[in-house]
């Protein structure tokens, strides 16, 4: 998410619109906006009242009641059987590393109005996190204080609601946390959560934290006992196959058993192990509530075949770790109601659903519109990014991709490239380029680069696993003595989309359209390269909080009768004037591709 560096910042909102009459808000008038077919719609409900999910089935009572486990639904009909009456605000926050932020849709004109987030660091200064997590001596120690969460929840709504915006408007609520990171809660802690509005939030949940600080995804202490997770079940491959990643530093089965290992008592003390997912909608609804099906298969401890945590895996981790989780649930499970809290605070609607809330990259895929396999999301940023819907689950065979659910029904992949927009800038900085000129320079030479290629690493890489690297450079004499710029220019991008596509192959899926996003998604020749190399169209999409924006994607689909791609068509829809193709010389990159494997093995053993 881009920051605007100030600690509470407004964008496109529309805070001064007239309200739209309400008499013209029957089911069917709400949903036929201009220039839609006039479809038929479900009748809305008597009452406006979500029933809530039994705790023992995961169903609602009165209705025949939906599956908990993703994997057994179909694209586009993953939803929860209740209906609002035809309201049409969905408020979707996401907490991430850095920020609180806030994306409210009106599914009645189409709009996003507003686009709210509060920087930790600038907002709340006391928490001295001013990129978001606690200052450590190790540097492999990453861990937050859960708290600054929290009283981020206050300060936003409260700027917000000081600006004009009214939050009684809102009939869904759903949300997205930054993935793997974990809190720690005592006995009682339900029972405790029958919130104050006369106090702040944050003095009331203080007391219920048996562990001060949160290990967040950025945490890669834990190695030692990734190699005791994978011994205790058999090795990585289970882990995997189970999973759908192997043991990784940062996922919550090695830092709970960091946590048992170190400080036993702590551990012993707690009732209750949220994600901050879970935990943020645990604020939100006043009561327990499930951890997602998206969010729990990034822990190494779900078994995705049936969307159950798996005993051999909770073993691994730590004893008795069954009882310290929550259920695992269907990503549009309604949690309950708003608590009184936040409506008598602030003003919200009494009986305002929370939708179970899901990880940052889940809510993504949903708010870049990318929920159905044939497209696959790139973000060209610091780091690149790929990632999709699958039409069936897979493991990466050489451990470095991950599957997630998929909030809309199924999986997911994402695989991470640590050398992205970082590596190319370096590139244009050795050959004198800017990006007007870089872009150029790709666009006037040749697919393949007639022969010339790089190994495409300046820092640490993690897929594939290249702990000394070097930015080296195969081909003719111009080339590898940095004498042909136009040739540089080409190799990296080129480097870089063979190796995305190469490490993708375990998904064993062939998007037709890529999506887009990041800052250097604004390079025409950038994006030809990847075209060119995937053999797809290539079209742009920007959204400025994707995760954000997902999860009030995530709140109307739950809420409503609006299928996902009409919700797509609306707010997440791809640049119209951008369509990249690909060239016809795509063949071109099968020997490419031959030998830039034969070089990694060559150079790392990879």
């Amino acid at each position: 998410m881009s920051m605007s560096g100030k600690p509470f910042t407004t964008k496109g909102s529309k805070l001064g619109s007239a309200k739209r009459s309400r008499d013209k808000c029957s089911m069917k008038a709400f949903f036929r906006r201009p220039g839609r077919p006039k479809t038929a719609r479900s009748a809305p409900p008597q009452t406006n009242r979500p029933k809530l999910p039994d705790p023992e089935t995961g169903k609602l009572a009165g209705h025949s009641g939906f599956s908990r486990f993703p994997s057994r639904f179909s694209y586009f009909t993953f939803r929860t059987n209740f209906r609002t009456p035809p309201m049409h605000q969905f408020l979707g926050l996401d907490s991430s590393t850095q920020s609180l932020s806030a994306i409210v849709v009106d599914l009645d004109t189409g709009e996003t109005v507003l686009d709210a987030a509060a920087n930790f660091g600038e907002a709340l200064p006391a928490y001295e996190s001013p990129a978001g997590f606690l200052a450590n001596p190790d540097p492999l120690v990453r861990h937050a204080d859960p708290l600054m969460w929290v009283e981020a929840l206050d300060y936003l709504f409260e700027k917000c609601r000081a600006d004009g915006f009214d939050w009684g408007n809102i009939r869904g609520i759903s949300g997205s946390g930054q993935q793997h990171g974990t809190v720690y809660l005592k006995p009682g802690f339900a029972d405790s959560a029958n919130w104050d509005s006369g106090q702040p939030l944050v003095d009331q949940v203080r007391p219920l934290l048996t562990r001060q600080t949160s290990p967040i995804w950025m945490d890669s202490s834990t190695t030692a006992e990734c190699r005791e997770l994978a011994a205790a079940v058999g090795g990585d491959e289970y882990v995997m196959a189970i999973t759908g990643s192997r043991p990784i530093e940062r996922f919550p089965a090695s830092q709970i058993r960091k946590l048992h290992k170190v400080d036993p008592d702590t551990y012993e003390a707690t009732a209750r192990i949220y994600l901050v997912s879970s935990f943020m909608a645990f604020l939100l609804s006043g009561r327990d509530v499930p951890i997602d099906f998206g969010d729990g298969a990034g822990m190494n401890l779900l078994n995705l075949a049936d969307g159950t945590w798996d005993p051999k895996m909770l073993d691994a981790a730590a004893p008795g770790l069954a009882d310290k989780l929550p259920p695992v649930a269907a990503s549009n499970t309604v949690t309950g109601e708003l608590a009184p809290y936040f409506c008598e605070k602030y003003g919200f609607a009494a009986d305002t659903p929370v939708i179970a809330w899901s990880g940052d990259n889940p809510c993504s895929l949903i708010g870049m519109g990318g929920a159905a396999p044939g497209s696959a999301i790139i973000s060209l940023s610091t780091g690149d990014t790929f990632f999709g819907a699958m039409r069936a689950p897979r493991t990466d065979p050489k451990g470095y991709g991950h599957v997630f659910g998929n909030p809309a029904g199924g999986f997911m992949s994402l695989i991470c490239f640590k050398n992205g927009s970082l590596t190319r800038e370096h590139v244009a900085n050795r050959v004198g380029m800017d990006w007007d000129a870089f872009s150029g320079a790709i666009l006037d030479t040749a697919p393949g680069n007639n022969g010339n290629f790089m190994l495409p690493y300046i820092e640490s890489e993690i897929t594939p696993v290249i702990l000394e690297p070097q930015l080296k450079l195969i081909g003719d004499d111009n080339f590898t003595s940095w004498q042909d710029p136009a040739a540089a220019a080409r190799g990296i991008v080129e480097a870089q989309a063979v190796s995305m596509r190469l490490h993708a192959a375990w998904i064993d899926e062939t998007p037709e359209t890529l999506l887009a996003t990041g800052g250097a998604s604004k390079n025409r020749g950038i994006l030809q390269v990847f075209a060119d190399v995937f053999g797809a169209r290539v079209q742009t999409i920007d959204v400025s909080n994707s995760a954000a924006l997902g999860a009030a994607l995530r709140a109307a689909h739950a809420c409503t009768d609006v299928d996902w791609p009409e919700l797509f068509a609306d707010f997440a829809a791809p640049a119209a004037d951008v369509a990249i193709h690909p060239a016809e010389t795509t063949a071109v990159y099968a020997d490419l591709t031959e030998r830039f494997v034969g070089e990694l093995h060559t150079t790392y053993g990879v």
